[in-house]
C-alpha cells in the first residue's frame, strides 16, 4: 500500500509502504488448503495493485506489498510464482523496492485495451525468513485509453493527449524556486474530489504565523506522489499561467474549471510527465514513478530479469 501526504510536498519523503486505500485496496484471495509442510508462520500479501476489475492507465505497474520482509535469496522464486499474463504480449520485469514491495512494469507503456492478470500462487512458497505462503491471489484488470499529461514548468502549460491526439492544453503553475515540483513521470496514484492539505503534514511549516503555512481543503485533486504532489485547484492561485507565474509548494495548479475537467479525464496509472523544473526526478517508489528508472536500472532491481507476459 502507499502512504500519500495530504498536501503539496516540499519534503523528500520518497519511501514506499503504508496505507493508501484508494490506490491499493485489499487483495482478493483465492481460498486454497493450507500446506501442512513446511510448517511455519504464514507469508501474506498486504495488497496487490491495481484492484481486480479496474481500468487503469498505460504507466500503471503491478505493485505487490508483502506483510513481512522477503529475503534476497528467495526473491527469484517469489517472482516466478507471481505470473503476469496479458491479452497482448508485453515485455517487462519485477523490481524490488526494499524487502516488502515488488513492482512489475512493462519495458515501455502498456498497449491500450489490454487485459492483464496476475496470479500470485504463494501456497508453500518461502520468503527466505521462515515464513511460507498459504494461498494464492488473483487480480485481473484492464488498460484503458492512453491518456497522458505533459507539464512544462517553464512554459506554464499542461498538454493533455488521448490515444496520441491532443485534447487540450491548459495553463498551469508549478512549484516555486524554494519548493520546486518533481521532474519526471509519475503515474496517477488516485484522485479525490476534495483533499485536506496542510503545510505541517509535509514538513513545510507548522507555524501558523509563517507565510508558508496553510491549512486548506481544496477540490479536484489528482494524486501523483506519496510525498504530497497533486494536480489541483488552489484558492491561493486561482488563475494560473505565465501571466501570474505564482509558484506552488510543489503541486501543479489549474484554474477551477480546468481542474474539474482534468479530474474527469484521468484515472489511476495515467502518466503525468513534468519537465523544466530545477528539481530531480521523483524517486521510482515515490508513488508509482517506475518509469523514472531506465530499463537497465529497473532490471538491476529484479531477481529473475526480463520476461514476456504469458498469453491470456
Amino acid at each position: 500500500m502507499l502512504v500519500g501526504a495530504s498536501a503539496c510536498g516540499g519534503g523528500s519523503g520518497d519511501t514506499a509502504g503504508g496505507d493508501d486505500a484508494k490506490a491499493s485496496g485489499k487483495p482478493s484471495a483465492t481460498a486454497s488448503p493450507s500446506p501442512t509442510k513446511p510448517a511455519g508462520p504464514p507469508m501474506l500479501l498486504e495488497t496487490i495493485t491495481p484492484q481486480t476489475g479496474t481500468t487503469v492507465g498505460v504507466a500503471m505497474p503491478i505493485s505487490v506489498i508483502f506483510t513481512n520482509p522477503v529475503a534476497a535469496k528467495a526473491r527469484a522464486t517469489v517472482e516466478k510464482h507471481m505470473k503476469v499474463s496479458a491479452s497482448q504480449p508485453v515485455a517487462g520485469a519485477w523490481h524490488w523496492f526494499g524487502d516488502k514491495r515488488a513492482d512489475w512494469r512493462p519495458k515501455t507503456y502498456w498497449p491500450s485495451d489490454t487485459t492483464v492478470k496476475i496470479d500470485a500462487d504463494m501456497e508453500g512458497v518461502s520468503n527466505g525468513n521462515g515464513r511460507y505462503g498459504v494461498h494464492g491471489y488473483t487480480h485481473t484488470f484492464k488498460i484503458g485509453d492512453d491518456v497522458r499529461a505533459d507539464v512544462s514548468v517553464t512554459g506554464h502549460t499542461m498538454k493533455v493527449t488521448r490515444n496520441g491526439q491532443e485534447v487540450r492544453t491548459l495553463s498551469i503553475n508549478a512549484g516555486s524556486a524554494e519548493y520546486p515540483t518533481w521532474n519526471g513521470t509519475m503515474a496517477v496514484i488516485d484522485k479525490q474530489e476534495k483533499v485536506h492539505m496542510t503545510s505541517c503534514s509535509v514538513g513545510i511549516s507548522c507555524d501558523k504565523g509563517s507565510p508558508d503555512y496553510y491549512d486548506l481543503t481544496l477540490p479536484w485533486d489528482v494524486h501523483l506522489t506519496q510525498s504530497g504532489t497533486y494536480v489541483h485547484y488552489s484558492t491561493g492561485d486561482p488563475n494560473p499561467g505565465s501571466g501570474s507565474a505564482r509558484g506552488s509548494h510543489g503541486c501543479v495548479h489549474l484554474s477551477m474549471s480546468d481542474a474539474k475537467w482534468f479530474y474527469g479525464q484521468v484515472k489511476q496509472g495515467d502518466p503525468v510527465t513534468v519537465t523544466g523544473s530545477p528539481r530531480a526526478k521523483a524517486s521510482a517508489d515515490n508513488g508509482y514513478a517506475g518509469f523514472n528508472l531506465g530499463w537497465d536500472q529497473w532490471l538491476a532491481g529484479s531477481a529473475s530479469g526480463e520476461g514476456t507476459t504469458a498469453a491470456l
